[in-house]
């Protein structure tokens, strides 16, 4: 499941998608995350009309046509595949052998990739094709398009690729489904589960018989692994935006200073990440009336508290720099990787060459998410920090043991079960932050794949731990709200924390308020006595808010635009 980052409608009968989306163009080059995170949630797109693209399509085909014909040695051609290579495919085979590799490689196992994940995928892969150096059919490469704008995706399963010969048996399912290979080959009809040859005939498309290196071109690529990665990419913009929305109530509860946010301090350690998270900070704490503003350097004295704040407030800049510089070079990596022809042999058909090569191997999606679920992971344990700190009398700056609301109920626990479910999550965040890539070196097919990325793997680990994230994400802000609120009463005798958070924090808060369904009030805090309502039940609505990119989303949204643009590298 993908966090929501477009306005969203339903459309006839078929899934969410933006009422007014523009078409995301096909031309080889120039997607980005956002692009592709548009298409993967019901945006369409354009197919490009540039003359010169379009002829290097068909010169591209027309060479493979003519090599068939004249016997030339051409890897996946006519010749076998891997370790089979040696195995000369004469040319009154070739179409078949193509038919047979699609065939063949429905072998998947697991569950169901989301929708989002495949169209992703598919509009990678065509974005691939459309370079013109792959060998295929324009009419290949218009499929792709068909499918996407009439919402047809195809089924494909979470195991079967090792990312060395990029993703060949999950795209498998995609080449199988746009060209009719079987009827065993499902999609998803806007949501119906029906057959591809059922689905074809609704599109008045007729099944579409493979020419020589068609097959191939469709399969081996890393366009699976690095459309859902785009995804994970992100997702995880929204949650490092959400965090610090997050640190910034919890900074606010707590009395925290301004000060560990001066430019004067991050000038003289200037990493990118960590220079825009110390701004977006101090921007984000900006008019509050519960922070120490200390700005001025002078004003040291903290009336019997500590002179600094401990290092989860302190070192948030430093800490939290490396994860957004991180996830910044992970962006540039898989954005190229969308952008490349990932299929091997790559035809150079105006000099009449071919070049075997290795572009399939999906080392920098397998790396990239690997890196991907160590910073997430970071950011959590952070995160639990600060949550540990707000719950503590001693370290809390006067909130409430377990930030119970009535104290006068002897028997309220407060937050007390929120932490142990927030507790429960945190090792599973670590656990997921350690690395696939380098595990275990397969020896498939014959040992022709004797080192591989794990690239498809380690994405979809990447996108179970960030739907782990994002719950413990919405478990984060509700503890930001509850001590906001206590601590309103502690400094303004009233509960509605609106009065004196910051406008950020303020936008943030009643976001949060709103999703919840529970307005602030001056009487009482979010939480009052345990048992007038169930924290399960606020937590689930968060989490939905925050997956359908709700007000919790559109409130820390120039965050998300500053990780979107660049601006925090």
């Amino acid at each position: 499941m993908t966090i929501g980052v477009l306005a969203r409608a339903v459309g006839d009968g078929g899934p969410p998608v933006s009422r007014a989306a523009c078409p995301i163009p096909i031309c080889g080059r120039g997607l980005t995350v956002a692009d592709i995170a548009r298409v993967a949630q019901g945006a369409p797109v354009a197919l490009t009309g540039d003359e010169e693209t379009l002829a290097r399509i068909h010169e591209s085909s027309s060479f493979i046509q003519r090599a068939v014909q004249a016997e030339t040695p051409i890897y996946g051609v006519t010749t076998c595949f891997g370790g089979m290579a040696d195995r000369v495919i004469p040319s009154g085979t070739a179409a078949e052998l193509q038919r047979n590799l699609v065939w063949s490689h429905k072998a998947a196992t697991g569950e169901r990739l989301p929708v989002e994940d495949v169209r992703a995928a598919m509009l990678l892969r065509a974005n691939a094709l459309t370079a013109g150096i792959s060998g295929v059919r324009l009419e290949i490469v218009q499929r792709f398009e068909i499918f996407l704008n009439a919402r047809v995706t195809p089924h494909v399963r979470e195991f079967g690729s090792i990312g060395a010969s990029g993703d060949l048996v999950p795209l498998a399912y995609i080449a199988g489904s746009l060209t009719g290979l079987h009827r065993d080959f499902t999609v998803d009809y806007r949501g119906e589960d029906t057959d591809c040859l059922t689905a074809l005939d609704r599109l008045g498309l007729a099944p579409l018989e493979l020419l020589p290196k068609e097959g191939l071109a469709l399969m081996n690529g890393t366009s699976v692994m690095a459309g859902v990665a785009a995804n994970c990419v992100a997702r995880a913009r929204v949650l490092v935006a959400l965090a610090m929305g997050a640190h910034s109530l919890l900074i606010q509860a707590m009395h925290g200073a301004l000060q560990s946010f001066h430019p004067f301090i991050h000038d003289h350690k200037p990493h990118p990440g960590q220079v825009w998270v110390a701004g977006q900070m101090l921007e984000l704490l900006r008019g509050s009336q519960l922070v120490q503003n200390d700005l001025d350097g002078h004003r040291n004295h903290r009336n019997g508290r500590l002179l600094q704040d401990r290092y989860s407030i302190r070192c948030l800049p430093q800490f939290l720099g490396p994860v957004v510089d991180g996830l910044a070079t992970i962006a540039r990596q898989v954005e190229i990787e969308a952008n490349s022809v990932t299929d091997n042999p790559l035809i150079d058909a105006p000099h009449g060459a071919v070049y075997h090569c290795g572009n399939f191997l999906g080392q920098y999606i397998g790396v990239g998410m690997d890196q991907l679920r160590y910073h997430m992971g970071l950011m959590a344990k952070h995160l639990d920090s600060q949550i540990a700190m707000a719950v503590a009398p001693e370290f809390s700056q006067g909130l409430t043991p377990s930030l119970v609301g009535n104290t006068g109920r002897e028997v309220n626990v407060g937050f007390k079960p929120l932490q142990l479910t927030a507790n429960s999550l945190m090792p599973m965040l670590g656990f997921y932050g350690n690395s696939l890539a380098d595990r275990f070196p397969t020896h498939a097919e014959q040992f022709n794949q004797n080192i591989n990325s794990l690239g498809f793997g380690s994405a979809n680990l990447t996108r179970r731990s960030l739907d782990i994230l994002d719950q413990y994400m919405a478990i984060a802000l509700l503890f930001g709200v509850q001590a906001a609120d206590l601590q309103t009463h502690a400094t303004a005798g009233h509960y509605d924390a609106r009065c004196v958070l910051s406008p950020a924090g303020r936008n943030l808060y009643e976001a949060l308020r709103s999703a919840t369904g529970r307005p602030a009030s001056k009487s009482r805090p979010f939480l009052w006595n345990d048992d007038e309502q169930f924290l399960d039940a606020h937590a689930a609505c968060v989490l939905a808010d925050i997956r359908e990119g709700g007000k919790t989303v559109q409130a820390v949204g120039d965050l998300v635009a500053g990780l979107e643009s660049g601006e925090a590298a």
